[in-house]
């Protein structure tokens, strides 16, 4: 992958771009209609936005904001983090709500930091389940805490405009470490991000 530059991200962009005009021409449409001149520059820039997590790395963020808990050993929940990923299979987008607790073992990060990993693992190409694994191991790796725990609710486009075609589908995933284990930690968490 190319530098995170401007003008490493121009050179890009105009190669995406060379190409998704050639993909519009493969459709059967005309690249050099009026409504679609622009067209491919706009997916190349949009495409590059919504693939960004490559370039940013979750545990810097973290451990950006990382401070002593003083002494506070409970539930840290940040809930209905908003996401929208692209799913590895068809690049068609999902999306929804993760929530993510952790309990401090030392140290909390601030607390924006949670949605901004959230949100770099979501910017790559994806599926919902490696998403809730990867968070939760980067927030175990990160900042060592006595258990995290990530729920994941989502809609799926692959689902909804194509195969099955089901359109109130929802798919939730969760992973879990440490005092997560135990079932009433869970069910307290659980009970937690239904309020």
């Amino acid at each position: 992958m190319m530098k995170d530059t401007s003008e490493g991200v121009s050179e890009t962009c105009e190669i995406l771009s060379s190409y998704y005009k050639k993909i519009i021409q493969l459709l059967g449409e005309n690249p050099e209609r009026e409504g679609l001149l622009k067209t491919p520059a706009r997916v190349a820039k949009a495409m590059q936005f919504l693939t960004g997590g490559y370039n940013e790395d979750p545990g810097e963020i973290l451990s950006s904001a990382m401070f002593r808990e003083e002494g506070y050993k409970q539930m840290v929940i940040v809930k209905d983090i908003d996401f929208f990923s692209l799913c590895e299979h068809h690049m068609l987008p999902f999306f929804g709500k993760a929530h993510v607790a952790y309990i401090p073992n030392k140290y909390i990060t601030g607390l924006s930091k949670i949605p901004r990993v959230v949100d770099v693992f979501a910017r790559r190409l994806q599926i919902q389940e490696r998403m809730t694994l990867e968070i939760k191991d980067c927030i175990q790796k990160t900042l060592n805490p006595l258990g995290v725990m990530v729920v994941i609710e989502a809609q799926h486009m692959c689902m909804q405009m194509r195969g099955v075609a089901k359109q109130n589908s929802f798919t939730t995933t969760s992973d879990f470490t440490g005092f997560f284990q135990q079932a009433k930690t869970r069910e307290e968490f659980m009970n937690l991000i239904k309020k």
